[in-house]
């Protein structure tokens, strides 16, 4: 659910509607190339700290891992209380940040990006709604008619900070095309599942904390208005809407979203000077080397112990994994296939079928964003089924991975020597 992140490595031309022509831009800036540093770093922190994860959940380490995601974290000031443990302040607070830089490259990339031409978002649009009901129809066609079916969405979501963690890996290799396509299907994926999650996993709605938020996007539309450029007057309305958000019973990552909305772009009297253009270089480092690896850290330690058969082929097992491998491909590529093929949009300059496969493969990796809407399908409605949504989630995003990367291995010209 979220969003695609990296939306700073979207400087390239003639995206899907124009001839085709190269796509190498020679100036690329210092801070996008900066940017891509971290994002390979990152990608890789962040599959370390999976691993480190795994590693604590299946060792002498499990007990104290489990300490330590469990520790209860308090906040009061009179009435107001938010009592959650670490995991939930990790996943709530944290994660607040990522979707708030997610927030402020969709924006620029709306407002003076590639994106600001609508057509140029059709294919990874079309191509994120297949990647989202397919998998959908594939996990109720072995779960329908069960109480299981609460689960549909979970292989709907795909994890961009994964997915790129592994493009990474191919470096130099991978055309700028493919880091569009993927993020700009990413946003969309993240934005259906927020959709997903708002509608379907609700439990319960607080009109009054829904009131507080719809009080402060007036106040932030109006500060945007007078075009004031310090950070701190939005971090104040940003915090106040995150705990009325946290407290409305909507995920509280929303509330990051919508702050970035109204950061200017401009400062009207320095027009050279773009207070959401510094405030997102700022935040790069500390998304992709704090944030997101403490994010992955804590919620990749599944527990293999007395895994068995009966755990293997459970339906919402097979249902996830299958979603997630066999969905994801079949619902991006196809889908992009078809609308290419009616000659409705054109294939982005350096992609090929190959390269979209491959693409379309490494979003199966549905791994945090699964398992966080896998919590909220089936903790709360008594079944016991939350090890075999984790592990199915995790065999379908191992083998999506894996086998995109191989399709992209093959598929992308050999780098430069």
């Amino acid at each position: 659910m979220i969003f695609g992140r990296f939306a700073s490595i979207f400087k390239v031309h003639h995206y899907f509607f124009v001839p085709p022509t190269s796509m190498h831009n020679p100036g690329v800036s210092s801070t996008i190339k900066t940017f891509m540093k971290h994002e390979s770093a990152g990608g890789i922190l962040l599959i370390i700290a999976a691993l480190l994860a795994m590693f604590c959940a299946n060792s002498f380490l499990s007990e104290y891992y489990e300490l330590l995601l469990s520790t209860p974290v308090e906040f009061r000031v009179g009435a107001l209380e938010i009592a959650k443990p670490l995991l939930l302040w990790i996943n709530d607070g944290l994660m607040a940040i990522f979707f708030f830089l997610v927030g402020l490259e969709l924006k620029r990339e709306l407002v003076e990006g590639e994106l600001a031409d609508k057509r140029n978002i059709i294919l990874p649009g079309i191509g994120a709604v297949g990647g989202m009901a397919v998998p959908a129809l594939v996990y109720l066609y072995f779960n329908h008619g069960s109480s299981a079916a609460d689960g549909w969405a979970i292989p709907a979501a795909t994890d961009i900070a994964f997915a790129l963690g592994v493009l990474s890996l191919l470096g130099s290799r991978v055309p700028v095309a493919i880091k569009i396509f993927l993020t700009s299907l990413a946003i969309f994926d993240d934005v259906g599942a927020i959709i997903i999650i708002a509608i379907f996993y609700t439990a319960k709605i607080s009109p009054t904390a829904l009131i507080i938020v719809a009080c402060c996007i007036p106040v932030l539309a109006i500060m945007n208005r007078r075009n004031i450029t310090a950070n701190s007057p939005y971090i104040l309305i940003g915090l106040i809407m995150w705990v009325a958000t946290l407290k409305s019973g909507v995920h509280a990552t929303l509330s990051g979203v919508i702050m970035a909305m109204f950061i200017p772009m401009r400062s009207k009297k320095d027009p050279s000077f773009s207070p959401l253009r510094t405030l997102e270089n700022d935040l790069h480092a500390v998304v992709a080397f704090l944030v997101l690896p403490v994010f992955a850290f804590a919620n990749a330690g599944i527990n293999f112990t007395g895994v068995g058969v009966d755990q293997l082929f459970h339906s919402v097992s097979i249902g996830i994994a299958l979603g997630l491998f066999v969905g994801k491909q079949v619902g991006i590529f196809g889908f992009c296939w078809l609308v290419v093929k009616l000659k409705l949009v054109r294939l982005p300059n350096d992609m090929n079928w190959g390269s979209l496969y491959g693409t379309a493969a490494l979003c199966g990796i549905g791994f945090t964003m699964s398992l966080f809407i896998g919590s909220l399908a089936f903790e709360g409605n008594g079944q016991s089924m939350l090890f075999d949504e984790r592990l199915g989630i995790v065999i379908g995003s191992l083998v999506s991975g894996i086998f995109g990367y191989l399709i992209l291995f093959k598929a992308l010209p050999k780098a430069r020597k």
